[in-house]
């Protein structure tokens, strides 16, 4: 990953160095390595698909960061704290063409066509964001939402393996649903997180989705448990809701059980995932995506 800026400008060598430097679970180059490793996948391929992978989340990083004007990442200023837009944006898109040129290198037809398809399925999703989920109480647009930003990834690391190996089609679509129901299970944990966390452990507001008016699970959950619960309705009615009447509903949140009720909507998520194993003999590359799929649940920031 880092190989892919050298011989560039000077600003987008220390640009990638300092994404690259920040940390992360790097949970998503580990579901494509493990997946090659259980498909018997070509290993220096599935290296590259691992690289391609990982930058693409990184790209996507930078946009989104642009998008939610956020000047932290895990505690670190973002790209787009000490940079102007435009920069940004084509830092941005560079790590984008990277990514792709990499998927390239595999030599697959089918793993470029299924990064493509991925990267176009996580832009729509964010423009659908933009456009139509400012606080929107929809089960449907939520799962969407998440599919689009989070699980679209973990299918594409989990299944694309398949396009370097000599597996069949049940196999693909055995790895395609670990990927999406762990990635799925994935989001709504960090969405969980964005409540439960407090802004230093976050390296960001708490609830910062809610404050600029998405709303994840926990929030779902504690309005169909309570539709008529005051800060709700007040949030409702409310077209730029005060820091006072944000902390109010975080706290009502916090104290209901909703956030029970998604972390179990997340492990019935993970169950689902690991079952679909199932048709893969034993193997330490399978029982590690078993823990791995297990570890999401149990993970802290």
């Amino acid at each position: 990953m880092r190989a892919q800026s050298n011989g560039q400008h000077p600003d987008l060598q220390a640009a990638l160095s300092h994404l690259l430097s920040a940390g992360g679970k790097r949970v998503r180059p580990t579901v494509a390595l493990l997946s090659a490793g259980l498909l018997d996948a070509d290993n220096d391929r599935s290296i590259t698909l691992a690289a391609a992978v990982e930058l693409l989340h990184t790209a996507t990083l930078v946009h989104d960061d642009l998008i939610d004007g956020a000047l932290l990442r895990r505690g670190n200023p973002t790209l787009n704290a000490e940079w102007s837009p435009a920069a940004t944006i084509l830092t941005g898109d560079f790590i984008f063409a990277r990514a792709a040129e990499l998927a390239a290198n595999t030599e697959s037809i089918e793993v470029m066509r299924m990064f493509a398809k991925t990267l176009s399925t996580v832009v729509n999703g964010e423009l659908t964001q933009i456009f139509k989920s400012k606080w929107l109480f929809s089960r449907e647009n939520y799962f969407e939402r998440i599919y689009a930003k989070t699980a679209s990834m973990f299918e594409l690391a989990a299944a694309a393996p398949v396009y370097l190996s000599d597996k069949d089609e049940d196999v693909c679509e055995a790895m395609r649903t670990y990927g999406y129901e762990i990635g799925m299970a994935f989001q709504i944990v960090d969405d969980i997180l964005d409540f439960t966390s407090d802004t230093q452990e976050l390296g960001k507001p708490v609830a910062s989705d809610l404050r600029q008016g998405l709303i994840t699970l926990p929030a779902l959950n504690y309005f169909e448990d309570q539709p008529d619960a005051p800060a709700l309705l007040a949030l409702t009615k409310s077209v730029h809701p005060s820091d006072e009447l944000m902390d109010r509903v975080v706290r009502a949140i916090r104290e209901s059980g909703a956030i029970h009720k998604a972390m179990d909507e997340a492990v019935q998520f993970v169950q689902r995932g690991v079952e679909a194993l199932s048709i893969m003999p034993p193997s330490p590359e399978r029982q590690a995506l078993e823990n791995l799929a297990t570890y999401v649940v149990d993970r802290d920031i």
